[in-house]
């Protein structure tokens, strides 16, 4: 194989450009060029077919540092789809135009939809990414509990599981932890110690919505930052012992810190945050669960429950609502996912060469080994329908009763995040955010450097 296409899908990361950085430092030691298509799936379906030239002589640009959050290539949430059969043979015609012979995907569950029709034409391999840490399996078999009917008023499918295990092992798990998922919790940790501050000094209640859409990993993380209930999308919140246990807290402490998953549903089953609004992939897009949250403790809490303890005039005016947003999927990646990353580029670039296709690398962990690299068959993630389901935080991760993570859900944060953090991250923090320079000059994007180099397909 002498050269290679890579693009990044969906939303932004943290640690995409260390995903690309591993893939294309491996390809300079096998003598294979990269091209980088931009702007995702869209860039394929562009008849131009933007690239850029990654390794140009063997040597990766300078412009592609695995420190930089974000993605030089650019991102998209368009995808092919399975039954445009003449597009996925444009999309292969145009590939090989470019002496193109092998494609790595870097995404989620919907690149892997978006890259498996293309893969019936051109090889293809993803390399993981997300910040949800939603992308893999709690064990091996747990497609084939999924069960599908039918919405009577939509027609619409629904699934449900049907037995599922009752308790998982960790070295059981299917793609232990995605690129992304470090950070973001480092973020969100961070945030909780900020607003502890808030809430503690103004006798106040704080209710803080982390992303992870259905999935609670980035919830359960958050235990790094203490705060006193986690809710998780998983378990649904039962609204009166909530604020049986809020009202518990603020008299022990005289202030509470609540953390909750975007995607956290009612007793009867329904998103808090569902809106009824989507995103261009169709998603739902979650917004509101700390708002719906922060209401029904108004609710039940009064404002005489704040009055009768000589702290506020209002339950309204006690209890504050705040989103980490964004800002979850953004910055600079911290050690263990700039280095996982890019284990997981470079293997998927292993995986073209060896001939695989279809397939996704996976990073594994078990307490013999420790983190370790494997691949899996993109069709072992799907159910006997075809449908790939995000991850759900397996429920022996979480503690109902206490409303924070279980044993096994602190030993399977503990891997993770106990030395996830590198000395040139704090020396980042120390010498690069404050550094003089930053006050005279503005900010020198990489898409100005990038753009120079950018190539076309001239002709179709």
């Amino acid at each position: 194989m002498q050269r290679v296409g890579i693009l990044t899908a969906g939303g932004d990361t943290p640690a995409l450009n260390a995903t690309i950085f591993g893939a294309v430092e491996r390809a300079n030691q096998l003598g294979i060029e990269v091209y980088g298509i931009v702007k995702g799936f869209g860039g394929l379906l562009d008849p131009r077919v933007p690239y850029v030239p990654l390794n140009p002589l063997f040597s990766s640009i300078p412009e592609l540092d695995p420190c930089q959050g974000g993605t030089i290539l650019g991102a998209s949430r368009t995808y092919i789809s399975a039954d445009s059969v003449d597009e996925m043979k444009t999309v292969a015609q145009r590939l090989e135009k470019l002496g193109i012979e092998g494609l790595i995907c870097i995404g989620g569950d919907g690149t892997i939809n978006g890259m498996q029709p293309i893969s019936e034409q051109f090889p293809c391999v993803l390399a993981p990414k997300t910040i949800d840490n939603d992308l893999g399996l709690n064990y091996i078999e747990e497609p084939n509990v999924w069960e599908r009917s039918e919405d009577p008023e939509t027609g619409k499918p629904v699934y449900s599981k049907s037995d599922d295990q009752a308790e998982i092992e960790l070295g059981e798990i299917v793609n232990y932890a995605t690129p992304g998922y470090a950070t973001a919790v480092y973020v969100v940790a961070q945030s909780i110690n900020r607003i502890r501050t808030t809430a503690e000094s103004h006798r106040r209640i704080g209710i803080v919505e982390v992303m992870g859409r259905e999935s609670g990993y980035i919830a359960l993380g958050s235990a790094y930052g203490q705060p006193d209930i986690i809710l998780i999308p998983e378990v649904a919140v039962d609204f009166e012992r909530l604020a049986t246990r809020v009202a518990e807290l603020y008299d022990l402490q005289k202030h509470v810190v609540i953390v909750v998953g975007e995607g956290v549903k009612g007793a009867e089953g329904v998103p808090l945050g569902d809106l009824g609004r989507r995103d261009p992939s169709g998603n739902v897009r979650f917004d509101g669960a700390a708002e719906a949250l922060k209401s029904m403790l108004i609710e039940r809490l009064g404002d005489g429950f704040f009055q009768s303890r000589r702290r506020h005039d209002t339950a309204e005016s006690a209890i504050f609502t705040r989103m980490v947003g964004h800002t979850q999927r953004g910055g600079r990646p911290i050690q263990f996912d700039r280095f996982h990353a890019a284990q997981l580029g470079g293997h998927a670039m292993e995986l073209l060469v060896r001939g695989e296709n279809n397939a996704l690398a996976v990073l594994q962990y078990n307490q013999d080994d420790g983190f370790h690299l494997m691949a899996l068959p993109a069709n072992k993630l799907r159910d006997r329908w075809g449908a790939i389901h995000p991850r759900n935080l397996h429920t022996s991760f979480y503690d109902c009763r206490r409303l924070q993570p279980s044993k096994l859900g602190r030993e399977f944060l503990m891997p993770i995040f106990t030395t996830a953090i590198g000395a040139d991250d704090v020396e980042h923090i120390r010498a690069d955010l404050f550094a003089p320079g930053n006050l005279s000059t503005r900010y020198q994007g990489f898409n100005i450097d990038v753009h120079k180099r950018m190539r076309y397909l001239t002709h179709e």
